[in-house]
Formats: C-alpha cells, sequence, structure tokens
C-alpha cells in the first residue's frame, strides 16, 4: 500500500481518491478549504494555503508520503524538486508541474525547444507591454493569464476597446502572485480536442519505459473559459489524429513522469496546433465516466503512477457529458430533479458534494452513452437535457 497525498481536492480529486482506495490506498486529501469533495473520501485531509510553501514542507513532513499528486497549478512547485530528491515521487514529475503550472515555460518549450505547431503568441506584465504584444499579434487575439485554471480570466479580443478590459479580466482570473498574461493569435479552429495520453513506468531519471498510450479524441465546448459539454469519440482525420499522437508523446516524454495528460488541439484546415496540456486527469475527460472506455481517465492516472500494467485502452460506447452550474452564492446546496433526471434511459450522474456555491461553479455532472458509431450530436443534446433536469438551491 502506498500513501498517496493530493494536493487539491476538487471533483477531479474525488474521482482519482475513488480509483485509488479500489486498489488499496492510503490517501491525505489537501486543501484550502475543509470538505472539499476528495477529502469526503480520504483517509486523512489537511488544511492549508496551497501557495505556502512551509505549510506545503509541513505537512510533507509530517505524513512523509510514498506519492505527491497535484490535482491544482496553484502549489509552490518549486519545492516538488527538493521531495523527489527526498524519494518521494511527485506525479507525473518536479519538472511536469513546474514546467505546466504556467503557459510561458509549457508554451516555449512546445514552440521553442520541440518545435510544435501552434500559435503565434507573445507575454506581458504591464498594460504598457500589453497593448504592444496585442498590437505585435494583431486582432482578433486570445488573453490567457500564464496561470489559472478551467479557463479563469481567458477572453478574445475581437475590437480595440476590448483591449483594457481583457487585461483587467486576465489579472482578476490569474491564480498564486504571477501576474503575466499570453496573447495568441487567433487561430480559426474547425474544433478543439483533449487527447489524454497516458505515460507509464518510469526510469530513475523520469523517462518513460512503457508505451505511450492514447484515448480516443475527446472533444468539447467552451463558455466563460470553462467546458460545458464534451464527448468521445471525436471526429477525426487519421492524419490529424496521428499528428496529435506524435506531438503529446513528444511533450510528454519531454516533460517526463508517469500518469496521464490532458493535452489539448486546435483541429483547423491546415493541421493540428499544439494548444494546451495539463500533468493530470483532464475535466472534459469526466465523459469517460459515462463508460465509454474499458479505464476512466482517473482509473488510468491511477495505474500509471502506481506502475501497474493498462494492457489496452478501447472505446466501449460513445457518449457525452454536461456540466452542473450553481447560479448564485450559498453554502450547505440542496440539490432538486435528481429522481427526474436518472428516469431519463441511459442517464447518470456525478455530484461533487462542494459544500458551497457561485454563480457559475461546476456542481456536478450528467453523463449519458450509446453505442459506438450513435450520433455524437444527439448524445450532447441528451446530456444537456439530463443536467438541465437537476437544480441547486
Amino acid at each position: 500500500m502506498k500513501k498517496i497525498m493530493l494536493l487539491g481536492s476538487g471533483e477531479l480529486g474525488k474521482e482519482f481518491t475513488i480509483a485509488v482506495k479500489r486498489l488499496g490506498q492510503y490517501v491525505i486529501a489537501v486543501d484550502s478549504y475543509n470538505n472539499a469533495p476528495a477529502q469526503q473520501m480520504a483517509d486523512e485531509r489537511e488544511v492549508i494555503k496551497m501557495l505556502d510553501g512551509s505549510e506545503l514542507d509541513r505537512i510533507v513532513t509530517k505524513h512523509r508520503p510514498d506519492i505527491i499528486v497535484p490535482e491544482i497549478e496553484a502549489i509552490r512547485t518549486e519545492r516538488f524538486y527538493g521531495y523527489e530528491k527526498q524519494g518521494i515521487q511527485v506525479v507525473p514529475s518536479a519538472r511536469a508541474a513546474n514546467f505546466t503550472m504556467n503557459r510561458k515555460a509549457i508554451r516555449d518549450l512546445a514552440s521553442k525547444e520541440l518545435g510544435l505547431r501552434t500559435a503565434n503568441y507573445a507575454y506581458a506584465t504591464t498594460i504598457a507591454g500589453f497593448n504592444q504584444a496585442v498590437e505585435e499579434i494583431g486582432i482578433p487575439c486570445v488573453v490567457k493569464p500564464l496561470m489559472s485554471s478551467s479557463g479563469k480570466g481567458q477572453s478574445v479580443i475581437k475590437i480595440k476597446s476590448q483591449i483594457e478590459t481583457a487585461w483587467n479580466y486576465a489579472m482578476t482570473g490569474t491564480r498564486g502572485d504571477l501576474k503575466e498574461v499570453i496573447v495568441e493569435e487567433f487561430i480559426p479552429f474547425e474544433s478543439e480536442i483533449t487527447l489524454l495520453t497516458v505515460t507509464q513506468k518510469t526510469k530513475p531519471d523520469g523517462t518513460p519505459t512503457g508505451p505511450t498510450l492514447f484515448c480516443p479524441p475527446i472533444g468539447h465546448r467552451q463558455e466563460r473559459g470553462d467546458y460545458m459539454e464534451s464527448w468521445q469519440p471525436h471526429p477525426i482525420k487519421e492524419k490529424d489524429l496521428e499528428e496529435a499522437k506524435k506531438m503529446a508523446e513528444k511533450i510528454t516524454r519531454a516533460l517526463t513522469g508517469a500518469g496521464i495528460w490532458g493535452v489539448e488541439f486546435f483541429l483547423t484546415a491546415k493541421g493540428v496546433y499544439f494548444s494546451e496540456l495539463s500533468p493530470r486527469p483532464h475535466d472534459t475527460g469526466m465523459v469517460t465516466l459515462a463508460g465509454t472506455q474499458n479505464f476512466s481517465e482517473f482509473e488510468l492516472h491511477a495505474r500509471a503512477i502506481l506502475g501497474l500494467p493498462i494492457p489496452e485502452i478501447v472505446l466501449q460506447k460513445a457518449g457525452a457529458s454536461a456540466v452542473i452550474l450553481a447560479s448564485g452564492e450559498g453554502t450547505d446546496p440542496k440539490y432538486k430533479g435528481i429522481e427526474e433526471a436518472l428516469q431519463i434511459q441511459g442517464s447518470d450522474l456525478r455530484i461533487f458534494g462542494k459544500p458551497s456555491t457561485r454563480p457559475y461553479r461546476r456542481m456536478g455532472v450528467a453523463l449519458t452513452n450509446d453505442q459506438p458509431g450513435s450520433d455524437i450530436k444527439i448524445l450532447v443534446e441528451k446530456a444537456k437535457y439530463i443536467a438541465a433536469k437537476v437544480t441547486i438551491c
């Protein structure tokens, strides 16, 4: 049995905790507030300021975990190098956590070092520099904080009058103390996908020794920078899928470590563009909870970090997910319509158990599936219909 410290205990961490508990592991769930979703499933819990490095050191010393699994970006990831030297396994690796915690490191690695196709981009730390970056990249362009999660602080500048608003929104959406943004060329994409990528057992230097595996591509739609619906599989040309796989394998091997990665791509008439990468289960991958694969993304993550075999990843059904959002602020939320939602044939729900609400906070997800080859558009509408049955008060 391994002692696993989960840093960040949201809905993704909750499903991961369930997956590793089924494999007999011990979990300490850490977050900035008490009774976070994963803490409800874990053996122990800690509540700390997630950006306080001394607090992080304190609980690592207290619990002496075998494995540290980050679920969020806003952590003092520079501490991870020291933990690895102590013999603690950091998932996927200290290098991966540090590179992917902000968009600057990962974009420069992808574009400048590995030569992956990306949108043109520039950085800014001041409003003056931001104006210059927008002029350099051109309008329309996409603005993102270098460190944020679930699309917070992201916007698209379509006209000059939106520049100052975009800067202010990015500053309010940034996580941690990094006040810098990336301005990206707007890519006229046909669709965007998440290619869940699994790296397996590693050598002492973190280099994977097992084959890199891929899940069938997942399509998704966003609003306010957050995913609203996702579906699997997403239709894609074979040559584009092969190109995406090569890019995903190249960047995950460069970052080192074992685990699942959410690698995002734009699909365009000119081919595939690398967009972003998360070194952990991806929110759009919650569609795998609908039984679309023989292993969910959380089960794959669990097996990969524990060094357990993953013989193959097989698409079993077509499926879709749709989020259930809160509409206002409150505590101790109550849910209506669950029974009505579950009366719909082929429906399922995950209620995350978050102890408080705020506008647009993701509180659950609706799931549905059907036989392979089913009409994805119909499945997405069905998932949205199921989600709409559930209200939060």
